[in-house]
């Protein structure tokens, strides 16, 4: 929740999700959180996989707020900082991270969901992490 120091966020906290061995045509609930709190941002780091279709996708009480593919976002060109909130970054390891965060957070009051739909086979692992507030 905002605190009175200049609109600093106090008590943040990071929550991490993992999956290993992921099959194609699966969908996996990364992080579930109960609000209320604040959303400050999220990264999903994904191994492996042979064509990015890949979907991360963030839910907000009940309402869908994100829902793109890796492929999607590399080939829109969101690839750096954009006001959109979203970005895609390939390491040279072969890694694909998502990034999603604003200016400013996003309040939820109910729940915050973190998942992803893996359309691809190879993928090794998913990991995420999400920084919120409450």
């Amino acid at each position: 929740m905002p605190s009175s120091l200049i609109g600093a966020v106090i008590n943040p906290k990071r929550t991490q999700g993992l999956i290993t061995n992921v099959a194609s045509g699966s969908t996996h609930t990364l992080v579930k959180l109960k609000g209320p709190g604040l959303f400050l941002s999220a990264a999903v780091a994904k191994q492996g996989g042979n064509n990015d279709i890949s979907f991360v996708i963030l839910d907000i009480d009940g309402q869908n707020v994100v829902n793109i593919s890796i492929a999607a976002l590399i080939n829109q060109g969101l690839v750096s900082d954009n006001t959109y909130g979203v970005m895609s970054f390939k390491s040279a390891a072969g890694l694909d991270t998502v990034t999603i965060g604003w200016p400013y957070p996003i309040t939820f009051q109910k729940e915050l969901l973190l998942k992803v739909t893996v359309n691809e086979t190879g993928v090794v692992q998913i990991v995420s992490n999400v920084l919120a507030a409450g």
